[in-house]
């Protein structure tokens, strides 16, 4: 299906290439996004349009606030995996202890607080994909790393980590949401449905995980926790330091990826089913044909399904819509 981008769009993106200063590039870019016909076929689109919206939108408020202190390093982490997750939270929540129970990566630590001061990436194996998570410095009131705005912006979800230990964890939680909110990154369980919100806010898909469960007095923080939250996030109850609940932990992160599995076979070979591609629940074949080179998409003819097929083997259209664990024969 092609976007079909009306001439008014392009005459906004040629502002856009011509403006100067941030103020003039978000006007032409908001006014690309009012244009941009909203739709399956301009999602990819939409996603890198929004993208731009934000980082212009941060770029004019760093320049309100005043000249900062440039951090040594600009830490782009590329995505790897199935899907990208960041951990969110106060100071001394287990956030690094978890990311060494999930993964192999091996950050400070330490019983004192700012242990984590840049960011930890780690690859977490669940069945046969893999995850990657990365556990961002904690967010206070006053402490604030300007490249956690960018990670939450390029993150397919995160894990929002309560402190079942500290008494005033679930405030602490709190402000960590109203924190990530003022920059415009808005914590939910599931973003709206509605595709035409503001541009330039960001919803971040989240599971709160309660951590150190095993602490005097853990129930009843949560139960504070929940009340001062209501169903704002699904909830999952952990603790990193005795590894319970980890196994569905692990689970449940992959679920909040909203992706599913799917095996490429080449024609006259056997399917290879060590190593999936990911494309998002609800997707199709093209999606499937995307996922693997831009010239399968182009150039697709037909395709035959192994799994949601009316029969093993069946040609189906391009527009096919698979389920997980589905085996892909493309046809060119």
């Amino acid at each position: 299906m092609a976007v079909n981008l009306p001439p008014q769009y392009h005459d906004a993106e040629a502002e856009y290439k011509k403006a100067k200063s941030p103020e003039d590039k978000l006007v032409a870019l908001k006014k690309m996004w009012v244009i941009l016909p909203k739709h399956k076929a301009s999602e990819k689109v939409q996603v890198i349009l929004k993208t731009k919206i934000s980082e212009v939108s941060d770029e004019i408020e760093q320049i309100k606030s005043g000249p900062k202190k440039q951090a040594p390093n600009s830490y782009k982490i590329p995505k790897q995996g199935a899907g990208q997750i960041v951990f969110l939270g106060a100071p001394n929540t287990g956030k690094s202890r978890l990311l060494t129970r999930l993964t192999k990566a091996s950050p400070e630590v330490a019983a004192y607080p700012f242990t984590t001061r840049e960011p930890v990436p780690g690859m977490m194996d669940w069945e046969d994909v893999r995850l990657q998570l990365i556990d961002l410095p904690p967010i206070t009131d006053e402490f604030y790393e300007p490249f956690i705005t960018d990670f939450t912006r390029q993150a397919d979800a995160a894990a929002l980590i309560l402190d079942l230990a500290d008494d005033d964890g679930p405030f602490a939680l709190q402000t960590v949401i109203d924190k990530l909110r003022s920059y415009r990154r808005i914590l939910v369980g599931q973003p709206p449905a509605d595709g035409n919100d503001d541009p330039t806010v960001f919803h971040l898909k989240t599971l709160l995980v309660a951590n150190k469960s095993d602490a005097d007095g853990a129930a009843d923080r949560l139960e504070i926790a929940k009340e001062m939250l209501g169903d704002a996030f699904p909830v999952h109850v952990i603790s990193a330091e005795n590894s319970e609940g980890l196994d569905t932990l692990k689970t449940l992160l992959f679920q909040r990826l909203d992706v599913m599995r799917i095996y490429g076979k080449l024609q006259g070979k056997p399917a290879d089913m060590t190593s999936p591609f990911t494309i998002p629940i609800g997707g199709d074949v093209m999606d499937f044909a995307e996922r693997v080179h831009a010239d399968f998409a182009e150039g697709l003819k037909s395709a035959k399904v192994w799994g949601s097929a009316a029969f093993d083997g069946q040609t189906v259209k391009r527009d096919h819509v698979l389920r997980d664990k589905d085996v892909v024969e493309l046809s060119m």
